[in-house]
């Protein structure tokens, strides 16, 4: 108990929100069962709406704006990365749906590279090229090549750091009530689109993207509301980590959510990861450390 009090505020925030954001990910597979992962996407947003549009009635805004579609923009990969994150949860261990999610800070270093001319250090590279062979690991690519689960699972890490990207320069227009609620606004509305649109249509390819509202019932709304509002308060402490503590430490701390998701998921039913995807994660989480260090 003593060695907990005298952690780090910042890393203790960063510690309790990745083990709220693994038991939110427990509640999202019980939500699955009864539901699409699209409508799962939707609950986990609409309550961040609610939230957050509270949260700027009692302290309006003070962003200059002018950068619009840079907004929407982070909004729509945000809620893109969750759909394929929600999916996945659905259909393979938490723990490797949260290890490719995770990815997000290696391909964030790479496109703030590309796209902003942030400077890339050797070591920086180095554990780029160390995610992606944990990436392969995990995927395991055999006859055809990457599984769909794969594929989303990337894209889910891809997503994200497109996000992520979009807020370094997002920060500077708007304040960061502003830039989540962009996120949470898209991806309630996005969620109601989509229902209308699987009405008339529907690809089986696309089923991550794609399903019929249900409105819940019984149990399910306790695993709805439950996965709202832990997403919520899981943000809220993720945020104020990195208010409190140097990025590169919090980053590094935010890798006890694969453990967090693997031990939970162990209590759902799913199996204890095999020896190579374990390396795979170790790889994956080793290189986001490595990154967060670099910076």
């Amino acid at each position: 108990m003593k060695q907990i009090k005298e952690l780090n505020k910042g890393v203790k925030y960063m510690l309790l929100a990745s083990f709220i954001f693994a038991i939110m990910g427990a509640f999202a597979k019980l939500a699955s069962e009864h539901m699409s992962s699209l409508e799962v996407v939707f609950f986990r947003n609409v309550f961040g709406v609610v939230f957050i549009g509270y949260a700027l009635y009692k302290t309006p805004m003070t962003s200059k704006g002018g950068k619009p579609f840079l907004l929407f923009f982070r909004g729509l990969m945000g809620f893109l990365a969750l759909l394929a994150y929600f999916y996945n949860i659905a259909h393979i261990p938490l723990g490797d749906a949260v290890t490719y999610s995770k990815t997000a800070p290696i391909f964030t270093a790479v496109f703030a590279w590309f796209f902003l001319h942030e400077k890339l250090s050797f070591n920086a590279w180095i554990a780029v090229f160390i995610g992606f062979l944990g990436i392969i690991l995990i995927a395991k690519p055999i006859g055809i090549g990457f599984s769909k689960y794969d594929i989303l699972g990337v894209l889910s890490g891809i997503g994200a750091a497109l996000a992520y990207t979009s807020i370094r320069e997002l920060k500077n227009y708007y304040d960061t009530n502003m830039i989540v609620l962009s996120f949470t606004l898209v991806g309630t509305l996005g969620p109601i689109l989509l229902f209308v649109f699987s009405h008339y249509f529907y690809v089986e390819e696309l089923d991550f993207m794609l399903g019929k509202f249900v409105m819940p019932s019984g149990m399910v709304w306790f695993y709805v509301v439950s996965l709202g509002v832990l997403g919520t308060f899981s943000q809220y402490y993720m945020t104020k980590a990195y208010g409190e503590t140097k990025a590169g430490i919090v980053g590094a701390v935010s890798y006890s959510n694969i453990v967090f998701a693997i031990v939970v998921g162990l209590f759902l039913g799913d199996a204890l990861p095999s020896f190579i995807t374990t390396c795979g994660i170790v790889l994956i989480v080793a290189a986001g450390i490595m990154v967060a260090k670099a910076k």
